[in-house]
Order: structure tokens, then sequence, then C-alpha cells
């Protein structure tokens, strides 16, 4: 490399989705929205609540705002914070760096204090009793009490692949205790559009369950034409 490159880059223009958007997903489970998207869009499952979603809210929604540090990084988490408004979730890449924590509860005291609605890391976390104290629900891949650096570089508002997925800046999140699913800015309205009849499927199943459903129809028509068959 001829140049270093800078410290830290933030995007000027950070994308948002509208708010009747991001509404549209309160209360949205997981799985629902990846059968929007043909089964897909979950990040990597070692990412999950912190603690196991025992002591804080385990269902978040709202727009990605990307942070790409380094291994054991935060300089870009911090230019993140910078640039969130209520709402955002912090979206912080470290390349899944392991045995260093990529935030602690005074990082998560601050995004709470700036309305941001949860934070999202494919590194581990530390400082749990604070974090559970600061009332922010998080994602991670784990607990760590090692302490990350702030050397950079680091950008803010673009993207990076997060538990095997790409995010862009403005990308919706939603995360349960399933886990954290990126629907694309591009896909938004049309994940939106699929909702209704989700849900509506999805009790119709439900009542049928309740009400004591216990054969597999697909499976008894294969039988009945050929595509499957019993054996010996």
């Amino acid at each position: 490399m001829i140049e270093e490159p800078p410290k830290l880059q933030i995007r000027k223009t950070i994308r948002r989705p509208g708010a009747d958007q991001i509404a549209a997903f309160r209360d949205i489970p997981t799985g629902f929205l990846c059968d929007a998207m043909e089964g897909q869009g979950a990040l990597c499952s070692t990412i999950q609540p912190v603690g196991g979603g025992r002591d804080l809210p385990t269902h978040a929604y709202g727009p990605a705002v990307v942070a790409e540090n380094g291994p054991a990084e935060i300089l870009a988490t911090m230019g993140a914070v910078h640039v969130s408004q209520p709402g955002d979730i912090i979206v912080s890449a470290v390349h899944g760096h392991k045995n260093c924590s990529a935030a602690g509860d005074r990082f998560c005291g601050i995004m709470k204090n700036r309305g941001v609605a949860a934070f999202v890391t494919d590194g581990q976390m530390r400082d749990y009793p604070g974090i559970v104290a600061a009332g922010l629900p998080a994602w991670c891949a784990g607990l760590s009490p090692n302490s990350p650096y702030s050397n950079g570089p680091g950008k803010v508002g673009f993207g990076a692949v997060v538990g095997g997925r790409y995010i862009e800046t403005g990308d919706m999140i939603v995360a349960d205790v399933d886990g954290v699913v990126v629907i694309p800015f591009s896909q938004i309205d049309a994940v939106i559009a699929q909702l209704a009849a989700i849900q509506e499927l999805e009790t119709a199943l439900d009542a049928k369950v309740q009400n004591g459903l216990s054969e597999m129809a697909a499976i008894e028509a294969m039988l009945a034409d050929g595509t499957a068959k019993l054996v010996d």
C-alpha cells in the first residue's frame, strides 16, 4: 500500500428506510421474514442475544448503521454512534474476531442514551452486568473481557460482511431470540408486501395444530402418487 488509509471514513449521507417501512417490522418474528426471502436472510447462528436473552429484550428492529472495524477494533463503532439517530441499529463488523470485546457497558449506555434500538456484532462483548443495567438489546458471538483498540482504520455508513451476509447501511435489521435477519434495502417493500399473507398462513396452521393436526398431508400425497414409497 503506497499510502495509509484515513483512520476513519464516515459517509456523508446515511440512507434510511421511511418511517412507515420501519414500522411495518414491529413485532414481526425473524422466521416470517426468512420465509418472505426464500428461507434465507439470517446471520450466522453464532450471533445470538447477549447472555442468551435472559435479562434483556429479545426483539429489535431498525435500519442498520454499519461500522466496519478491523479485528479487535472499535473506532468505527465510535463513529457510528456519533452519526446514529433514534431507532437505528448499530452493526459492528470485526471480521468475526474472537477473544476481544466489540463493545461493553459504557458503549451500550451511550447508545441507549442516543435512542439506538439495538447493537449487533459478529464479535464478542463484555461487562455483562453493566450491559443489562444499560438496557440496550444486543446480539453478539459471546463474551470476552479483553479490551479493543481505537486505532482504525474504519468505515462508517458503508457496508460489511457480518455473520456470513453482506449488510449495507440502510438495510433493515430485525432480531429476536432466534437470531438476526437482514432485509436488503432494495427488498424492503417486497418483503412487507408478503407479511400479511405469511401471517395469515401461520395463524391458520397454528389453529390446525392446536386442534389436533397430526398428519403430514404432503407425505401422504407423495406416497399416493408414487414420488415416495415404503420400503422394507
